[in-house]
């Protein structure tokens, strides 16, 4: 909540004895909607605040040191190079207004600071003696419109009485409105960092429930394409005793199910455009899936569900406000846009991280550029490189020590997700080369991302659904 008309006329009736007749000494702009003068009277410091931000505009002295940006901003500088030791003749608030003028003498030029602390309209505005305006805080076109409807008051404020401008009390060593003030805002300023803090951690979690749930969903699709190759095990076994009934352009062959104590008929299709070895092997290997799915998917599936338990709850606590956020808003509030102060961003990288199924560290390029820098800069001369043949696609980096073999598992790995991360990602198929990364050169001006190969070799590669559905689920960073 911004400063009522009441509390400032009672901050400044304090304030007035404290900083009148003293000199600005220091100007900080500690966010970019602030300002702190430290006034210096004789036996007597006192530092200013004035905050214009839409909610929570106000003015009092502080009793503590706030950061300040490391490069004062372009209004701060201009302030030190104009009103920096400058005396404070007067300082006078609006009637019926939350604006105060402050009266400044600073080498015989005088100067109107206007204080205008009005919700979204706040401002701060430097006027000369001819009430132009010098600067403003915030771009504000208006600003001389403005000020024109304070003329009367700037007037009065400056020519009337001039003999009794420094006639002031005794400095003040206790202010207690604005150590009000001050504790006030401040107690404000962590809950609204509190409350952003839970917003943020909420979004996390929305969104760390989204993925699960997608990889629930996944993981149950792949299970139940696998389930219909539930019994084909035991179809291989029985149709190895009948290879010999098996013919090319077969379409089905019904058998005896000797596994079954009544004996029924089964009728097993095949594949009419292979031999009856071919279709036999078939039928182990789609049991394979099966057996496969049910020893990787099944605990997969599992562990996410729990985590997707384990979420929900943290959700329905912190939204509730149960559970406890990561840090205590007083120990380490978060910069807000209330606070002002600068945020720091993480820089994406420009590649991403996978742990293939024996704890090799894959890496693929997220752009042409990030090619580029995951090629020449981020691999060694020894690790694997791979890319899809023939077609625009990522990079990939298989983090490897030095003439240490590599696992087939990991080469299939990588190579999938060249091939996924390729054109041919829509195909479902095609070849991908690999060679050593000491093996791989960029022409001279050639475009980012394009690159020459020497000393390759070719791997066929169909995109392998459940292998890349472990890989996205071991990304690292």
């Amino acid at each position: 909540m911004a400063i009522s008309i009441k509390h400032l006329s009672q901050v400044l009736t304090e304030l007035k004895p404290a900083i009148t007749g003293g000199k600005i000494r220091k100007i900080f702009q500690p966010c970019p909607d602030s300002l702190s003068l430290e006034i210096r009277r004789p036996g007597q410091t006192t530092t200013l605040f004035i905050s214009t931000h839409p909610q929570t505009a106000r003015l009092h002295a502080l009793t503590q040191r706030l950061p300040n940006l490391k490069t004062p901003p372009s209004f701060c500088q201009y302030l030190r190079s104009h009103i920096l030791n400058a005396q404070i003749i007067n300082v006078r608030q609006v009637p019926n207004d939350r604006v105060i003028v402050c009266n400044l003498l600073v080498k015989q030029e005088e100067y109107d600071l206007v204080v205008a602390l009005t919700g979204r309209s706040a401002n701060i505005i430097l006027l000369d003696q001819h009430h132009n305006v010098l600067r403003t805080l915030k771009p504000e076109t208006q600003a001389s419109q403005r000020i024109q409807q304070y003329s009367d008051f700037l007037e009065k404020q400056r020519y009337s009485e001039p003999e009794k401008r420094l006639h002031i009390e005794s400095p003040t060593q206790t202010l207690p409105i604005s150590t009000m003030l001050e504790k006030t805002y401040l107690e404000l300023q962590q809950q609204e960092a509190q409350r952003q803090q839970q917003q943020q951690q909420l979004a996390t979690l929305r969104k760390a429930i989204k993925k699960v749930g997608r990889r629930i969903q996944s993981l149950t699709q792949n299970l139940e394409k696998t389930q219909r190759y539930c019994e084909y095990g035991r179809y291989g076994e029985l149709l190895k005793g009948h290879l010999g009934k098996i013919y090319k352009g077969q379409a089905q062959i019904t058998i005896v199910d000797y596994y079954d104590d009544g004996l029924p008929e089964l009728t097993l299709p095949l594949n009419p455009a292979r031999d009856a070895t071919w279709n036999l092997k078939d039928y182990f290997r789609k049991h394979r899936k099966f057996t496969g799915a049910e020893r990787e998917i099944r605990p997969r599936l599992q562990q996410a569900k729990n985590d997707l338990e384990k979420l929900t709850h943290e959700f329905q606590d912190t939204e509730s406000g149960e559970m406890k956020l990561l840090e205590s808003p007083k120990e380490n509030i978060k910069p807000t846009r209330a606070s002002g102060l600068p945020t720091k961003t993480k820089t994406a990288l420009p590649y991403r991280r996978y742990i293939s199924e024996g704890g090799f560290v894959i890496l693929v390029g997220k752009s042409s550029k990030g090619n580029d820098v995951l090629t020449f800069k981020v691999s060694k001369q020894d690790d694997m490189w791979l890319h899809a043949r023939g077609t625009p696609g990522s990079h990939v980096i298989i983090e490897l020590e030095k003439k240490k073999p590599i696992p087939s598992e990991a080469l299939k790995d990588a190579a999938n997700l060249a091939l996924f991360y390729s054109d041919l990602r829509k195909s479902g198929k095609g070849e991908v080369i690999y060679t050593l990364r000491k093996n791989v050169r960029k022409p001279k001006g050639a475009k980012p991302g394009s690159v020459t190969v020497i000393q390759e070799k070719t791997i066929w590669v169909y995109v392998d659904q459940i292998r890349l559905d472990r890989l996205k689920n071991s990304v690292a960073s």
